[in-house]
């Protein structure tokens, strides 16, 4: 009688939930005699088998024990020349950033059959269930596919000049990955997205930009996890499907067998109804790729937040100021930063010019705000001054030292800007130069989905945190709006110069944040009252 011959098959076990698996790697699961199989593969997938089918795990994790390639070369061999058919399950597809070339040459050097069977890669499943196109016809007419599991040996400066990257196994190496870049030239400004577990009930994403994503994941594991960066992640906002229910515990895209309708209405009717915003959309104006932290924690309590972006920030008209000042830099007693805009350009010409945090040595460094101070922070400096306040007009009022005779450099908005901190200052006898770091300007166009819901009524409160954002939102929505679209919506306000300029254009202010800063505004918004679907 002839000997029965094996087979392996090297499959592709696509992001994780079974509704990703080919229908031909399904059929190879419910044929197997011999499952060798990742760390990283769904559970559910492992149950597809047949109940006598001999299951091995042979995963790798970084910072685990392991099993060596060579022993799984080796078990891939014998379980074939036993004339199994074998099922290697490898997660994503087997040949992105997997050891299938060694395994197919150590099936071949021992004359065994193989095949082997696509899977959709987490690298491009991961962005696409996230919300987030790795091609755009402006914003990224080409990607880059990565692994950082080696950083040492990559060239981020060719890496730098890509539109979109898309980087695996690079959880542990952040730090590392957004060193290596912003180095080679990239924007501090630019979008990072982090999608961790993708295709998976427990999927969670967050976004941020290359100067603050640390800071956002800070303790959280990132393991496994996608990074994208580039500027497709800022559309993801406008990918979200109007039908898809807005809630942190369901991931966008997912399948609808994971989704289990009736479970999740469940979930989400216990949850909201302890939530003190449930039940509210919360309208959230804020700069163009600004950090969405502020409207996660909105969701968090309850709320639906539709976000809208009404102010871009960019580079100034010059940067001749701004290099001619940090050329100069040790002729200065102080800096003063009042916004994370200012921190980002300053360093970002800084480094430009070859110079580094060492050549602020003898330079004093005065903040506004604590989100300004965090940002600051990040690069390593402590600053010697934060007025009491968060705002500016305290600044000169608790200065820590006699102003007479100092030299300040203030680098800041080109226009627009108010002009009181630096009449005070001057008027106390310091010396002001100002440079223009930065620029801030009204977006083309309103988000379709802030006017379609103002102009349908379902908006509760709108939140300004600076007097800018109140201007352009004005600017943008007015001339769509009908006369009396304000009315029973709530106007939140993240301080008094802001809530001045509400005054000044919508004629009210409903809630002012009693600390200034974005928590501030966020705990002020707990406190509205959720009986009325429209606050007065």
């Amino acid at each position: 009688m002839k000997e029965r011959s094996g087979k392996v098959y090297l499959v592709g076990a696509g992001p994780g939930d079974v509704g990703y698996l080919t229908v031909k790697a399904q059929q190879l699961l419910t044929q197997a005699e011999v499952l060798i199989y990742d760390a990283l593969v769904d559970a559910q997938l492992v149950d597809l088998v047949p109940k006598n089918c001999l299951k091995l795990d042979v995963g790798k994790r970084g910072g685990q024990p392991s099993t060596p390639q060579t022993e799984i070369n080796s078990l891939l061999v014998k379980q074939c020349q036993q004339g199994k058919q074998v099922v290697r399950l490898k997660s994503g597809d087997p040949f992105i950033f997997g050891r299938c070339t060694e395994e197919t040459q150590a099936l071949i050097a021992a004359n065994c059959p193989f095949e082997v069977v696509p899977g959709i890669s987490s690298a491009l499943a991961a962005p696409l269930l996230a919300g987030i196109p790795l091609t755009d016809p402006v914003l990224s007419r080409c990607f880059a596919v990565i692994t950082a599991h080696d950083t040492q040996a990559l060239d981020w400066e060719t890496l730098a000049r890509i539109e979109t990257l898309a980087i695996l196994m690079g959880g542990r190496q952040l730090g590392e990955i957004v060193y290596q870049l912003h180095r080679h030239g990239r924007s501090l400004q630019t979008p990072v997205a982090i999608i961790r577990w993708a295709g998976c009930p427990q999927q969670h994403t967050w976004t941020g930009q290359l100067g603050n994503i640390i800071e956002q994941t800070a303790g959280e594991s990132l393991s496994p996890s996608v990074i994208v960066i580039g500027e497709v992640v800022g559309l993801r906002e406008y990918m979200r499907s109007p039908l898809v229910p807005q809630a942190s515990t369901m991931s966008w895209g997912l399948p609808a067998q994971t989704q289990e309708p009736d479970k999740v209405e469940m979930c989400l009717l216990q949850t909201t109804a302890k939530q003190p915003l449930a039940g509210k959309t919360i309208l959230v104006t804020r700069s163009a790729g600004q950090s969405s932290q502020f409207s996660d924690r909105l969701q968090q309590e309850g709320a639906t937040v539709i976000e809208m972006p009404a102010l871009e920030i960019g580079p100034p008209t010059s940067w001749e100021a701004l290099d001619n000042a940090i050329a100069h830099i040790t002729d200065f007693d102080w800096l003063i930063l009042t916004s994370t805009n200012g921190v980002d350009y300053f360093f970002e010409r800084l480094f430009a010019a070859g110079k580094d945090t060492r050549a602020l040595a003898g330079v004093k460094i005065a903040v506004v705000g604590e989100k300004t101070a965090a940002s600051l922070k990040k690069r390593g400096l402590q600053p010697d001054f934060i007025p009491p306040d968060f705002v500016a007009d305290s600044l000169v009022e608790y200065f820590p030292s006699q102003l007479k005779g100092q030299k300040i450099l203030f680098p800041r908005v080109e226009t627009g800007g108010r002009e009181v901190l630096v009449k005070e200052l001057s008027s106390n006898g310091a010396e002001v130069v100002e440079v223009a770091a930065y620029e801030s300007r009204c977006p083309a166009i309103a988000s379709p989905e802030a006017l379609d819901a103002l102009q349908n009524g379902t908006v509760d409160v709108i939140t300004f945190a600076s007097s800018k954002t109140v201007q352009y939102f004005c600017q943008l929505v007015r001339a769509y709006l009908p006369s009396d679209w304000l009315d029973g919506v709530c106007i939140a306000s993240i301080g008094p110069q802001t809530s001045k300029t509400c005054l000044q254009l919508l004629g009210r202010v409903d809630v002012e944040a009693q600390e200034y800063t974005l928590e501030g505004l966020f705990q002020s918004l707990l406190g509205i009252d959720t009986a009325s679907p429209h606050p007065q």
